[in-house]
């Protein structure tokens, strides 16, 4: 079944370094995307990381340090990659959990400005494993009947996600044909997710609540007053630069509401004044 898009779609796939969002980086990006009118286009470089691959790592995607020796790093790239992706919805294989935060760190240490927030983020493993509970390899043989012979090169493993989400749709009637619903759908969480990692997220009252650790489920406004060093504490920590980004936006705009509501109690007890002296004029 073709995907119903009203923009287009970037289906992409991430090697690199290791699982740290923080410290991994990036060795190799693999990219569809796909136009509303099913216009197919690929994208897909080595990146040189700056840091050695280790050999493990290497057994695993087959990407060494000597095959990204002369290769552009990603701040060379990050121009290029952005462009590729404008106006596009993303969609990956855990995706949600490791590609998009990791593509995001990538992007804020480049120092390329690109807002990702507004993007939809389909997930095709979360939607496989509300499914089928299995792995992207048993998942090309079970929606695709072929063989993932090339797991962990990039864009055989991109390809094999894009077949995989449209095999998906041709199975399940109650998937809808839509990106809005599969973002939805996709997501892991029961709360909307704020900074891709998944520390920082929105409860149902549109609150910026943290999603993890002694704090998970409580408002930044609430553990700002019980805890006010936690706040410093996270944008000292071993977290993704983005969502330390996220949580300063956030503090930032609860501070600003204080501000006006500090303001709006000052102006009320003015105009109380005002009306005393007035009354006994």
């Amino acid at each position: 079944m073709n995907l119903k898009l009203t923009r287009p779609l970037a289906i992409f796939d991430l090697e690199a370094t290791g699982i740290n969002i923080t410290q991994d980086r990036i060795c190799e990006i693999a990219i569809i995307r796909v136009e509303p009118d099913g216009t197919e286009t690929r994208y897909i470089k080595r990146v040189n990381p700056g840091i050695p691959i280790p050999p493990e790592v290497s057994e695993i995607h087959g990407i060494t340090d000597e095959d990204v020796k002369n290769e552009s790093s990603f701040k060379e790239l990050a121009a290029e990659i952005s462009a590729f992706i404008e106006g596009a919805d993303l969609v990956g294989y855990n995706s949600n959990k490791f590609d998009i935060p990791m593509l995001a760190e990538e992007f804020l240490r480049a120092e390329f400005p690109i807002d990702l927030s507004a993007r939809k983020f389909v997930d095709v493993q979360n939607i496989f494993h509300k499914m089928e509970q299995r792995t992207l390899v048993a998942a090309y043989r079970f929606y695709c009947e072929k063989e993932l012979d090339q797991a962990h090169s990039a864009m055989h493993d991109t390809e094999a996600t894009w077949e995989v989400l449209k095999a998906q749709l041709d199975r399940y009637k109650d998937l809808n044909n839509d990106i809005d619903f599969l973002c939805e759908f996709s997501r892991a969480n029961a709360n909307k997710v704020l900074d891709f990692a998944g520390r920082i997220a929105e409860n149902d009252k549109g609150q910026a609540i943290y999603n993890f650790g002694k704090h998970k489920g409580k408002t930044l406004r609430q553990v700002a007053k019980e805890e006010p060093g936690y706040y410093g504490w996270m944008l000292d920590a071993d977290f993704p630069l983005y969502t330390k980004q996220v949580l300063r936006e956030q503090m930032e705009k609860i501070k600003a509401e204080n501000a006006k509501y500090k303001e709006r109690k000052e102006e009320e007890m003015q105009n109380k004044l005002e009306a005393l002296k007035n009354k006994f004029k």
